[in-house]
């Protein structure tokens, strides 16, 4: 640390050339993340100083929370739902395994998951000494349900289900899901930390949510599909009688019990993740979303026409190639599959694809 204090334009011409190494978003075919909306930025600018960690002291960002998960609760069929913003799908993914276990009996408890679940799980069990078994897929890179009875026993506490995989795009048998985890009192969680805010604005919308019977809890994040900014994600439960068991003694703050797994907390990020839905509406969401899935069949299409096909069909705007080169330029992932991994997100427009299936083009030539 210096001595003496850096002179401002010094330290932001500084800053300035970190920022101009980062790559953006032009050329970045693999984030889930996007430009956040400038109402996002707006309110997180005004709400800047705002810790929902001792929301006693900052209780106007505390209701924006409580109506935030009141929107989502509503838009995941069930307006009474519990819950609160947390960092992101990691953080939500923690939470809910620690309810299930807290809920659960087992002094072995172990938990059941797709193979294509979020590498998040797997921090998680070792945090919380879970035992984590993992469904294979099948064809359609979906839990493999004639295989799901192998993995079940007495000391399950949780089953975990994705809607709009991170790697494929892909949604698990969720209704079949939900009728186990229903029929054998099994909490049932389902990860949409990116469907989430895709899968409820499709036309027809798909059955993912608390309108499936044996649901237990849903992670969404805002910071992905939902255009806020970083970071902020969500956590819903059915019930909100399942955070108390989650509750530690807070004695010198404003309440004097928490159930969040951080601290300190963002009321920046939380208004401006309720600034977005309140700004676009369910029907410019739905634009967004149009917009988004239009580009990802036009990306398929593309890239089929040039002899690289579509590793599965997608649910959400994720699309994946038996691929091998990338052009140069260009940002993309790959699977553990190896396959080409592209997001769609709102800074992947159709000039974007064009450009993208143009050199792609051009090496297939």
């Amino acid at each position: 640390m210096r001595e003496a204090g850096c002179p401002e334009e010094e330290l932001f011409s500084f800053l300035s050339s970190k920022k101009d190494e980062d790559l953006g978003y032009h050329r970045v075919l693999s984030s889930m993340c996007t430009h956040p909306h400038p109402v996002a930025v707006r309110a997180h600018q005004m709400f800047i100083e705002s810790n929902l960690g001792d929301p006693g002291l900052f209780t106007g960002s505390a209701s924006l929370e409580r109506l935030l998960i009141e929107r989502l609760g509503t838009l995941f069929h069930h307006p009474g739902a519990g819950g609160y913003a947390t960092a992101g799908g990691t953080e939500s993914n923690i939470q809910a395994l620690r309810i299930a276990k807290k809920k659960a009996s087992s002094r072995s408890p172990n938990i059941i998951i797709p193979e294509s679940a979020h590498f998040s799980f797997e921090k998680a069990c070792d945090i919380l000494s879970l035992e984590m078994r993992t469904v294979p897929c099948d064809a359609a890179y979906c839990m493999d349900m004639e295989q799901i009875d192998e993995y079940i026993d007495a000391n399950t506490v949780f089953l975990g289900g994705i809607a709009g995989s991170t790697e494929y795009g892909t949604i698990d048998p969720l209704t079949s899901l939900s009728e186990i985890a229903e029929g054998r009192d099994i909490f049932f969680h389902v990860d949409a930390a990116f469907g989430g805010f895709v899968l409820p604005f499709l036309e027809p919308a798909v059955a993912f949510d608390f309108s499936l019977p044996g649901v237990s809890s849903i992670s969404a994040d805002p910071h992905k599909m939902g255009f806020s900014t970083i970071p902020v994600g969500c956590l819903l439960v059915r019930d909100e009688s399942m955070l108390r068991c989650l509750h530690v003694d807070t004695p010198y703050l404003t309440i004097k019990q928490a159930y969040t797994l951080n601290g300190t907390r963002s009321g920046g990020a939380v208004a401006g993740a309720l600034a977005v839905l309140e700004y676009l509406g369910k029907g410019g969401m739905r634009a967004i979303v149009r917009g988004c899935m239009e580009n990802t069949w036009r990306l398929i299409a593309g890239m089929e026409a040039w002899g690289y096909p579509a590793a599965v069909r997608p649910e959400v705007n994720i699309a994946t190639f038996s691929c091998p080169a990338v052009p140069e330029g260009w940002r993309v992932s790959r699977t553990r599959k190896g396959h080409m991994r592209i997001v769609c997100m709102p800074h992947v427009h159709r000039d974007v694809i064009e450009a993208f299936l143009h050199d792609i083009g051009e090496l297939h030539a």
